[in-house]
């Protein structure tokens, strides 16, 4: 029986497919696809990552990033300046502040 995915994988999985003796069923996804499904994969890798904390997945979040970087000829120095900025004007992720209201 079949099973549906409908998902960007890693440009190898379709040849571990073939190997296990199954047929997958592919398409090359280019422009406003794409870029909708890396931010597609993006999400599903960080949900993975929120789900067990393992930094396999956490891995996979950036070699999720490093494409997007990519397609958009950006490289991990724009984020780091961005973070940066981010970080000075509203501060980092150290202290585990939790917001639970504003009254």
């Amino acid at each position: 029986m079949p099973r549906e995915y409908d998902k960007l994988v890693r440009d190898d999985i379709p040849e571990v497919i073939r190997e296990s003796g199954e047929t997958p069923i592919t398409h090359v996804a280019d422009g406003d696809e794409f870029d909708r499904r890396l931010r597609e994969k993006l999400v599903e890798e960080a949900d993975e990552f929120a789900e067990d904390g393992r930094l396999e997945e956490l891995a996979d979040v950036v070699a999720v990033v490093d494409a997007v970087l990519d397609r958009r000829g950006e490289d991990w120095e724009t984020i780091e300046a961005l973070a940066g900025e981010k970080a000075e004007n509203r501060g980092g992720f150290e202290d585990g502040v939790v917001l639970e209201r504003v009254e």
